[in-house]
């Protein structure tokens, strides 16, 4: 135990990594397996083994670490900011207001504010996310800061990307960048279609412990609100538990090769990854919506193999004003904020018709109040 928690908190380390997506997995598999055989012998020191996994994956310290001078360590303040005047005018802008809610940026040092800028314009539209990353990088130049491709904080996916820059110079931080990288371990297969669940079950690991405005919506965890994964763990190890499930479920079936039990558990694989919004949910068109969609892509092929198979299918993405798709949702999540009043927010999962048999969607909607 000792040992696997010191590995655990060495900070950009792959095996800590690994052993942390390691550890997940099997804690889902454990819980699985405890259900399925109530009477086994083993449940006793089962129960005890999943304590301890539990134990090794609480919060650990996040994973962009930067390097801040000596004057954003004492005493920090708005006013010690070299970046004070690009938080005025992020915090001022309207139209970043529409698509990020009201709240203000929490950051007290120019590291932090730098990275918790970037992650938002992730939200947004990407022709405006475009000017207002432009725009900070003008502002971190005025100071004496320069954009830096070198200094990057790196997340394992499917392919090799740089999200945003770190800065060098009068700021030192990390920027953020995705890395190809073989997603073969103990808990991967790999098959036709089987690397992007297991990427996003890794990315959104490491996006969760980077990114304090995460929610989940997933109706399996919690079925009655977002929720909030940066004030409660609990519901963050819950929401991970259910995403590496049904990514497991999702291997299983496609070892199994029948095109409906793919279907099936593709449909809930893409709903777990729908459901880690933020609030508002990031808009369509924004860094985030197109990772998402993502999935989205890869269901229909899984559905178009179905139809090839002799079965009537059809996958609807809902979207658009919420009196009009409310008769093929349940159970769906209303805020107050975001979008247009009365429109569909985000679709979590898709309404399905899969021979005869009808699933409804679910949906986050802006309330029309």
């Amino acid at each position: 135990m000792q040992h696997l928690r010191q590995l655990l908190e060495i900070q950009n380390s792959q095996l800590a990594q690994l052993l942390r997506f390691t550890l997940y997995g099997l804690e889902a598999t454990l819980n699985q397996a405890r259900i399925e055989f109530p009477l086994d012998p083993g449940v006793k020191v089962c129960d005890e083994v999943l304590q301890e996994i539990h134990s090794l994956l609480q919060p650990t310290p996040t994973l962009l670490q930067t390097d801040i001078g000596w004057q954003d360590t004492i005493m920090p303040s708005q006013n010690q900011l070299k970046l004070s005047h690009l938080k005025k005018a992020f915090d001022s802008d309207s139209e970043l207001n529409y698509y990020l809610g009201n709240s203000q940026l929490q950051s007290q040092t120019d590291s932090d504010l730098w990275n918790e800028i970037q992650r938002k314009l992730l939200r947004i539209p990407e022709e405006l996310a475009v000017s207002w990353r432009q725009r900070s990088l003008d502002m971190a130049q005025e100071v004496g800061a320069i954009a830096d491709n070198s200094n990057l904080c790196q997340l394992p996916f499917i392919r090799d990307e740089i999200i945003y820059p770190g800065l060098s110079g009068t700021i030192q931080t990390q920027g953020l960048s995705l890395y190809q990288q073989s997603l073969s371990n103990p808990l991967v297969t790999q098959g036709n279609g089987s690397d992007l669940p297991a990427a996003f079950l890794f990315l959104y690991m490491n996006f969760i412990e980077i990114d304090p405005d995460l929610y989940h919506a997933l109706k399996s965890v919690f079925s009655f609100d977002v929720i909030s994964l940066h004030s409660k763990p609990e519901q963050r190890d819950q929401y991970i538990n259910a995403l590496s499930d049904r990514f497991q479920r999702t291997q299983k079936a496609e070892k199994n090769t029948d095109p409906l039990s793919i279907l099936r558990a593709w449909i809930d694989m893409d709903e777990a990854i729908h459901s880690l919004v933020f609030v508002p949910p990031a808009e369509r068109y924004s860094w985030w919506g197109k990772l998402q969609h993502e999935s989205r892509r890869i269901l229909k092929k899984v559905a178009d193999e179905a139809i090839n198979a002799g079965n009537e299918v059809r996958i609807r993405q809902l979207s658009g004003l919420y009196a009009d798709i409310c008769a093929v949702s349940k159970d769906d999540l209303q805020l107050d904020c975001g979008g247009i009043p009365g429109e569909v927010l985000t679709c979590l999962r898709v309404y399905a018709r899969i021979n005869q048999e009808e699933s409804p969607g679910r949906v986050i909607f802006r309330s029309s109040k």
